[in-house]
Parts: C-alpha cells; sequence; structure tokens
C-alpha cells in the first residue's frame, strides 16, 4: 500500500509530493497526460510563493530562469506606484513560464525519491477505514491511505467523491496563444496603446525569436473549453477589436481560458483530499492560480505526514480546509471584482473610477496588493499577538537566516530568550536559540508552512502549542 497518491502533475501536486518526501512519505504521482503540456498557462510567481521555495531551499533554481519585475501596486489593470517596505524580502514578481515551473517541480519531487508515472488516469475509487483503493485508465488498480486530487479544474477526483463546485460560470472566453507576427513593432504598439485604453484583455507580448504571447477575447463563450481554438479565430478576433491580425501565423500552441469561479464546497471526503485547481478555479487576473495551488500544498503536506506517521494530533487533517477554504473565496472575489472592472459596464467603470482613486492612499493599495501576493494571509488560531498565524518572512539572524533553518520540512522554535525547551518533540521540531533583531517577540514555534502557532517565553504555554500542532510528545 503507497502511503499517498497525487492525482496530477502541475505545481499542487508536485509540490504536495515534494513535501511529502521531505518526511519519508512514500508517494506516487498519477498525470494523465503523457507528455509535460506545452500551454503556458501562467507567468508569474510571487512574493509567498517565492518563500516557501526559498523555506526549502530550492528558490534559486527558479530565479536563475526566470526575470525579476519590480512590483508595482496593481489590481484590475490599474497600476500605481507600489508601498514601500512590503514585509518580505521578494518584493517583485518572477516571470517564469509555467512549463519551467512544472519542470523544476517535477525534478525536486523525483530527487527527493517521488514516483512519476504518466499517461494514466485515475477513473475510480473507493475508500474504507484503512485506505483507498483506486481504478486506473489501464485497468490496474492501486491502494494508497491517502488521496489527494490535485487534477486541475475538471477534476475526476472531485466528481467521483460527489462533492460539489458551486460558482458562477464563465460569461467570457479569452483567447491565448504563442504565435509569429509579420506586424512591425510600431504597427504593434500603435494597435496595442489605442485598443487597451478600453479593452484590457488584448495585446501581444514579445517572448524572443520572433514569438509573441497573444491574447484576445473569444467571440463566445465555448461549450468545451478543453477544445482549443482555431487560428483563423484568433485572426478574425484580433482583426475585430483591433483593425488588423498583426499577420499572425505558425502558432506553438493555442488555448482558450474562461472567467468562471467555483470552489469545492469541501477539500476532505474522509481520506481523500482536493487541492489546486480541483479545489477552486477563477480567472488569471493578478496571476494568483498557480500561487494558491502551491500554497494549498504546502499547508496540507506536513500535516498529511504527521497523520501518515501517526503523530498527528486530533483534527490536524481538518485545519487544511478550515485555513485554505476561506484563502480561495478571498481570492475568487478579488479576481471576479477584477473581471467586473475591466468590462465596459458604465457601472463597473464608475466603481473602477472610484478604485482608481482610492489606490492614490498607500494603505489602499498595500491591502490590494498584499492580498493577491498572499503576504497578507493570517490564519485564526484564537486570540493572541499579531503575529500569531501569520507567516513569518525571511529574518536575519545573528547567526545567519530563518529561511536557512527550514529547509526539511519540520516546524521550529526559533528561541530568542535561549532558556525554552522543545524536549519530547525533536524528532519533528527543531530548536534554534538565536537572536534577530527584526523579531519583536522572546520566542516563536513556526509550523513547517511558516505560519506563528505560538508566541511568548512561557514553557508551559509552548507545550501546550506543541501538542496542539504537532501532537503527543514522543
Amino acid at each position: 500500500m503507497t502511503d499517498v497518491i497525487v492525482a496530477g502533475a502541475g505545481p499542487a501536486g508536485l509540490m504536495l509530493a515534494a513535501e511529502l518526501r521531505l518526511h519519508g512519505i512514500e508517494v506516487l504521482v498519477l498525470e494523465k497526460d503523457a507528455e509535460p503540456t506545452k500551454v503556458v498557462r501562467a507567468l508569474g510567481m510571487h512574493a509567498r510563493t517565492m518563500e516557501l521555495l526559498e523555506q526549502r531551499g530550492i528558490l534559486d533554481r527558479f530565479t536563475a530562469l526566470g526575470t525579476t519585475h519590480p512590483l508595482h501596486g496593481f489590481f484590475a489593470g490599474i497600476r500605481k506606484t507600489g508601498p514601500v517596505r512590503l514585509d518580505t524580502t521578494h518584493p517583485y514578481v518572477l516571470s517564469l513560464p509555467q512549463t519551467i515551473t512544472d519542470r523544476l517541480l517535477a525534478e525536486r519531487a523525483a530527487e527527493l525519491g517521488a514516483v512519476i508515472r504518466r499517461g494514466v488516469a485515475v477513473t475510480g475509487l473507493a475508500q474504507d477505514g484503512e485506505g483507498v483503493t483506486i481504478e486506473l485508465s489501464d485497468g490496474s488498480r492501486e491502494r494508497c491511505r491517502y488521496l489527494v486530487g490535485c487534477d486541475g479544474g475538471r477534476s475526476t477526483v472531485r466528481k467521483l467523491l460527489g462533492v460539489a463546485f458551486p460558482g458562477q460560470p464563465s460569461r467570457n472566453d479569452t483567447l491565448l496563444g504563442e504565435m509569429e507576427l509579420t506586424a512591425s513593432q510600431e504597427e504593434l504598439m500603435s494597435v496595442m496603446t489605442e485598443v487597451r485604453k478600453t479593452q484590457l484583455r488584448f495585446g501581444a507580448m514579445p517572448l524572443g525569436e520572433g514569438v509573441y504571447r497573444v491574447v484576445v477575447p473569444a467571440e463566445s463563450v465555448a461549450e468545451d473549453r478543453s477544445v482549443p481554438p482555431e487560428l483563423d479565430e484568433f485572426k478574425r478576433q484580433l482583426t475585430a477589436i483591433g483593425g488588423t491580425d498583426w499577420g499572425v501565423h505558425s502558432p506553438r500552441w493555442l488555448s482558450r481560458f474562461g472567467d468562471a469561479t467555483r470552489q469545492a464546497e469541501r477539500y476532505r471526503v474522509g481520506r481523500v483530499f482536493l487541492a489546486g485547481d480541483a479545489a477552486h478555479i477563477h480567472p488569471p487576473t493578478g496571476g494568483q492560480g498557480l500561487n494558491l495551488g502551491v500554497q494549498d500544498a504546502v499547508n496540507l503536506g506536513w500535516k498529511l505526514a504527521a497523520a501518515v506517521t501517526g503523530t498527528a494530533p486530533d483534527n490536524l487533517l481538518d485545519t487544511y480546509e478550515s485555513e485554505r477554504h476561506p484563502v480561495a473565496a478571498a481570492v475568487l472575489d478579488n479576481t471576479a471584482a477584477q473581471m467586473h472592472l475591466m468590462t465596459l459596464d458604465p457601472g463597473a467603470q464608475a466603481v473602477r473610477r472610484l478604485i482608481e482613486n482610492l489606490m492614490d492612499f498607500e494603505e489602499v493599495t498595500r491591502y490590494l496588493l498584499e492580498n493577491i501576493i498572499a503576504i497578507g494571509i493570517r490564519y485564526d488560531f484564537g486570540e493572541g499577538p499579531d503575529l500569531l498565524g501569520r507567516r513569518l518572512r525571511d529574518v536575519r539572524l545573528k547567526g545567519g537566516r530563518l529561511f536557512d533553518l527550514t529547509h526539511d520540512g519540520r516546524g521550529l522554535l526559533l528561541d530568542q530568550t535561549g532558556e525554552l525547551s522543545a524536549e519530547g518533540w525533536s524528532d519533528r521540531v527543531n530548536h534554534h536559540a538565536d537572536v534577530a533583531e527584526e523579531l519583536d517577540a522572546p520566542a516563536v514555534l513556526l509550523r513547517p508552512d511558516g505560519h506563528v502557532a505560538w508566541v511568548g517565553d512561557d514553557q508551559a504555554s509552548l507545550r501546550e502549542a506543541l501538542r496542539t500542532w504537532f501532537g503527543a510528545p514522543a
């Protein structure tokens, strides 16, 4: 019996596999596509995701292949000067095609020992008190203790579970593809400058070697969005909206996406979980989808590992849904709001002008930006200091940096008093006595996902927090 099977080898599934392997959990990743996709769905990586990669010591693999861009205040295409002193060491956007992100995460999962099988899909499942039995498209069966559906917005796992996926259907489809153009740069910029005064879902971004990433509104909502559009549809829509098709030709790939917002009613049914797009879909405005899925995976990974090893306290697995469901709901709200403000509806345009004026206030821009890049999240851990429930950025220590201590995916007691102890939990929690001038707290207990589970200097309350999040002492 495999410990955990992950359905789907996208960013969420691969990150989850790597997180589980840090704890020695046996992992099998199943992917229905025989080869990695060439379609570049996402291009941006935000601060919180970069922090998580740096916590695991692998961020440099991604930054070496990407391009960094200054982080401005942005919302619904409204650009403002970014707020000063964001609470992160990564106040920028990392531009990196998702195909590269997927490859790097797959390499990470494999080097840690995860097994990835491509060309096989989940077609059936049944669970009991000991595990989950799944049926596969090749006629075989697999047995696991836990199953996680990371198999996208059309998730088979979610459908087999019978979990409802309520929300708003797509009302506006957008065509997206990579192709070559014959138009001059001057003509390209002239058309884009004029059209984008009113239509922000339009343009062509150079990728190098004469290839452009082209985006244009579709003529109508597709019945089956999995069927790619034809090049002629791009030409018709570019001409209808911009007056020219720019001479597009030689497409590398063509795709379409909608602006639907849906969220699974439940993230857990017994021994089966949902993460990433299988749990939530939303418009790509703000580039939050890939980031949200990776963050789901890091939240779930250590909890699932604790359940497999038998150290998980009661209800720990339930905190995955109670913490991540509200986060995704907020993303659905902000992306839907942004899409509405990008329409030509007079009412939406009036609200857009109001938001644009409000974003002149740094507090407003900071609030919007911190939510999009996910550094403003605070889980509800009960009453306590403001830091409780928040993630802690990579603060400088006297002996190095905080994230240098988190590569193994364990909990961490950062003790500035030098008088506390994690005895009894040393198999799950590292104790590091050091001083951080940037941290206004005597000591903090960090969960493996970097969120602060306890703040203080009292040994008794520390032991209670250790038991709450890491189970009974050894």
